[in-house]
């Protein structure tokens, strides 16, 4: 068995055949979490985890480059659909979170997430760069308050933005720090911001993105330095698909790839890497 930790298929990349596919995973013995970018996904996330009784999951939460800061342009990503919201609506994700009123999180709702910082596209002058970081920590403290009066572990989105992430989570929860789980997902950082990410408890993602030759970043190293325990294997799909996967489009059966990729790295079975990774994704998530 595997566990696709982070999968979109609740977007609009799917909409044609996104139950054929995951009949597909369920017959090669792949479970996944589908991760929610904005209220209209993450509520496609808690549809699927309803419709299917078994292997589905769902997060929920607004993706920072889904906030319209105001700030910068953007279009819609077509693979994602779905729409930019201009402030994060904390009762109404609250609300998607529950059941029924219960004041219990649903028991399929594992976590809160993707939510982080997001640098890559930003405004071209001083003064709205500094604005448009703010709003994104601003969301992102949001987020995760929320995760916590749910007991939600978060699921951290980072590009390009380790250094303002790290300082957020050392100077706000530095004494409670025990009290915050969560993973980064499709860690692209440096050794260092690994290891400060490692102190802290949290868990590492690692997706298609492992196979890619990126300047300053060292895949392979960050893989070992990674302990076994604190690895999470993930796809991302449609995105980052790992170049021997036979599709044109990546799903969650892209996850064997990259849990294949990192055994070999570790020198360990596909077994082990299989069985260590759904080991560490039930314990985070509680599945």
């Amino acid at each position: 068995m595997l566990i696709d930790t982070h999968a979109h298929l609740n977007i609009a990349a799917f909409d044609k055949d996104r139950d054929e596919v995951i009949k597909r995973c369920f017959e090669n013995k792949i479970s996944m979490i589908n991760i929610g970018t904005n209220l209209e996904t993450s509520k496609k996330a808690v549809e699927l985890v309803e419709k299917y009784p078994s292997d589905i999951y769902a997060s929920i939460g607004l993706h920072p480059i889904n906030l319209d800061t105001g700030l910068l342009k953007r279009k819609v990503d077509k693979l994602e659909g779905g729409s930019f919201e201009t402030e994060f609506d904390y009762q109404k994700y609250k609300e998607l979170a529950l059941q029924h009123g219960s004041g219990k999180a649903k028991s399929k709702v594992v976590a809160v997430g993707e939510v982080g910082l997001d640098y890559y596209l930003k405004p071209k002058t001083t003064g709205k760069k500094i604005l448009f970081k703010e709003k994104q920590k601003e969301l992102l403290l949001q987020e995760i308050k929320l995760a916590q009066e749910l007991n939600l572990p978060v699921i951290f989105h980072c590009r390009m933005a380790h250094e303002d992430l790290l300082k957020i989570l050392i100077s706000n929860f530095k004494f409670q720090i025990s009290k915050l789980s969560g993973v980064v997902h499709g860690f692209v950082g440096t050794a260092e911001e690994l290891e400060k990410y490692l102190e802290m408890g949290f868990y590492i993602g690692f997706n298609g993105i492992i196979f890619k030759k990126i300047e300053g970043i060292d895949f392979v190293g960050n893989i070992k330095r990674t302990p076994l325990e604190k690895i999470l294997i993930e796809t991302d799909c449609p995105y980052l698909k790992a170049p021997d996967f036979p599709e044109e489009r990546n799903n969650p059966l892209g996850v064997k790839l990259v849990a294949e990729y990192i055994a070999k790295i570790k020198k360990i079975s596909f077994e082990d890497i299989s069985n260590i990774t759904t080991k560490n994704a039930q314990t985070l998530f509680r599945l």
